[in-house]
């Protein structure tokens, strides 16, 4: 019997994003507490950009946007705000945010680390581009693998694809 496999990515869902954004741009626009004080989101290249005339507003600003990424399914572990430390700009402060997607490098070395030490022993690993390929004789082990990964604490978001 041929072996099982599935491959490791780590994908956001772009117009998901947007979306989100979208949402989040017009709630920050009807919310009364964000009136007259210059609140905004929107893009600016592949980042996001918040802007507000104080600290905390742009927070609050993070915050509804998040809170429209999570009922749109997209995990937080996608979206890289830095320190969440708004910075003044004139007499605005901004946040930029960016979107995380592949797997290269660091992240792939800590998922194949954690399968071979955790995971059932018939799993080989390997890293191609951005994604990470699992294969195994037994499709149970590779279900053990991915209840493995979707319990451990990394900080990327990751999905499971072409499961064979």
């Amino acid at each position: 019997m041929a072996d099982s496999s599935f491959d490791i990515v780590s994908k956001v869902d772009r117009q998901e994003v947007d979306n989100a954004l979208n949402q989040a741009s017009k709630e920050v626009e009807q919310r009364y507490d964000f009136r007259g004080v210059g609140a905004e989101i929107k893009w600016t290249g592949d980042s996001i950009l918040m802007s507000a005339n104080s600290a905390d507003r742009v927070l609050a600003i993070l915050d509804v946007f998040e809170s429209k990424l999570i009922k749109r399914g997209i995990s937080l572990k996608a979206i890289d705000a830095g320190e969440k430390e708004p910075q003044p700009s004139g007499k605005e402060y901004r946040l930029a945010a960016s979107l995380k997607e592949g797997l290269s490098g660091e992240p792939a070395k800590k998922v194949t680390k954690i399968i071979r030490e955790e995971g059932p022993k018939g799993v080989k690993t390997q890293i191609t581009g951005d994604e990470v390929r699992v294969t195994s004789k037994s499709r149970d082990d590779l279900q053990a693998v991915q209840a493995l990964l979707k319990g451990s604490d990394l900080d990327v978001a990751l999905q499971f694809t072409n499961y064979r």
